[in-house]
Parts: C-alpha cells; sequence; structure tokens
C-alpha cells in the first residue's frame, strides 16, 4: 500500500501552523513531500525560515533524526538552504536554473532519452527565440555574443576547440531574448546540450569551423532585425547535427528527429552539410 499523503493546514498562515502530523514507515519522505507542496501552493516562499527542529519534531510527531534526514533531503533538491549560527535554519530557497538543469542532466542519463531527442527539443526552442532576439538582443547582448565567436576562433586557430563554446554561444542567445522564462529553460537544458553536441562530435571531429561561420551569419541576421534569415541558418544549422546524430544514434531514435529537423511545418527543408 502507497505511504499516506497527509494535508497541511493554513491555520494564522505561519510555516509552523501549515505543517501537520506524519504516521508512516516512510517519514521523512512524506515530511518531504508535505514541505514540496506548500513550496507549491506558494504557501511558503522563498526566504521563509522552517520552523526550528524541535519544533518541527513536536509537529510531525517524530525524531529529531527523521526531520534532519527531511530537511537533508529538502537541501539536496535544491528547495530548502541550511544556514548556522545565531540567525540559522532552513530558508526556502529561490528556484536556479543550474538546479533544475541537474535535475535534466539526471532524467537523461537513467532514462532512454537520446541525444537526437534533445536536438528535436532544441529546434523548437531555438528557432522559436530567433524573431524575439531581433527585437529584443540589444549592445551588451550583442557585445557578448561577439566575444563567444571570438574565443571559439581563437580556440579553432590553436587546435584547442571544444563544443562547450557552442553551448555557451546558444544559452548566451536565450538570454538575449531577456525572457526569463527562456533563458532559465535554455540554461536549465546546457548539460543534454553538451551531451548532443559531444556525441555528434564524435561523427565530424572537426566540427566547430562551420558552426562558428553559422553562429556570426545568425548574431549578424539577428543585428539587421532579419529574423527569416536567422530563423533559416539555425535551421541548418541545427540540421546537420541532427544528421550526424542519425550516424551515431540508433535509427529507431534519429529517421524521426530526420525529419522533424528537415521539413518544419511551413518551412522550406533545411541543408544537411557538414558544420
Amino acid at each position: 500500500m502507497p505511504p499516506r499523503r497527509t494535508t497541511a493546514k493554513a491555520d494564522d498562515g505561519q510555516p509552523s501552523q501549515l505543517l501537520s502530523p506524519v504516521n508512516d514507515r516512510r517519514v521523512s519522505a512524506l515530511i518531504v513531500d508535505q514541505v514540496r507542496s506548500l513550496i507549491h501552493d506558494g504557501k511558503l516562499t522563498p526566504g521563509n525560515r522552517l520552523p526550528p527542529e524541535r519544533e518541527m519534531c513536536e509537529r510531525f510527531g517524530v525524531s529529531r533524526v527523521t526531520v534532519r534526514e527531511a530537511l537533508r533531503v529538502l537541501e539536496a533538491n535544491g528547495l530548502v538552504e541550511i544556514r548556522v549560527g545565531a540567525h540559522g535554519g532552513a530558508f526556502v530557497t529561490q528556484p536556479t536554473s543550474d538546479r533544475v538543469g541537474a535535475s535534466i542532466v539526471d532524467l537523461l542519463t537513467l532514462s532512454s532519452v537520446t541525444a537526437g531527442e534533445v536536438t528535436e527539443v532544441r529546434m523548437v526552442l531555438e528557432l522559436g527565440i530567433i524573431p524575439l532576439l531581433c527585437g529584443n538582443a540589444d549592445d551588451d547582448d550583442i557585445a557578448a555574443l561577439e566575444d563567444i565567436c571570438d574565443r571559439q576562433e581563437a580556440a579553432l586557430a590553436s587546435g584547442e576547440y571544444d563544443v562547450s563554446l557552442s553551448a555557451e554561444f546558444h544559452t548566451r542567445l536565450a538570454a538575449a531574448t531577456h525572457n526569463t522564462a527562456f533563458e532559465m529553460l535554455v540554461r536549465s537544458f546546457h548539460g543534454p546540450l553538451l551531451m548532443s553536441l559531444a556525441t555528434a562530435q564524435k561523427t565530424a571531429p572537426e566540427m566547430g569551423k562551420r558552426g562558428l561561420e553559422e553562429h556570426r551569419a545568425i548574431l549578424a541576421a539577428i543585428q539587421d532585425g532579419d529574423a527569416e534569415t536567422g530563423t533559416r541558418i539555425m535551421r541548418e544549422h541545427l540540421s546537420r547535427t541532427a544528421d550526424r546524430l542519425c550516424l551515431e544514434e540508433p535509427a529507431r531514435k534519429t529517421t524521426r528527429t530526420r525529419k522533424a529537423v528537415s521539413s518544419p511545418a511551413g518551412a522550406a527543408p533545411g541543408s544537411s552539410r557538414a558544420r
């Protein structure tokens, strides 16, 4: 029988009044679930301090060891921060893209999600942000993206090019939309993006030069406010990654990817030349 979930009582709205007793063999997990639910419901917000351990023990009807175990799990999941000292305690944290990204990487590592499927997601996200970039990217964004391109060029010249530079460029593009949701989503996807690029590089160790040319062309289109050209170049750019993945991954997984990226609805098929 699955563990019984308990519900929080709002009472006077104070964190200590929101917690209710639990009674189960896996009590620490139930405490974690209850605190997580209160955070998701907005009853506990970033900066709120959870009750002291002794009070939590009384509220939940459990031992201090159990409460500490629950707090360790909450901290590991990035939901609370444990501070020491006179003004210490467990405080609800502000979610960060790094935390979300780590969770996504773990999910992809432990599941059957492929680098080809990551590229499918990139096609949806990165083609969609080009119009936003044309309208929202400012001088600081352009300068930051040009700096990444310059570092890519220097790395290629010295023979020290790494796919992390390409990932950095695409992540910085998302920041240039000045849309917090897009930026957090793409930053959270940074780890999977590196994984897909590294997989693609196995079939094209020379990758980098063509990618740099396309990065600069995308940047020029954004500066000109030319969303159509920027979208076309980005589609070709990502299509080549998908083609490499078709060589690296089983056909069962990548045939669908090739179709999705080469013939998106309402657009001409992208080029399949090596990046």
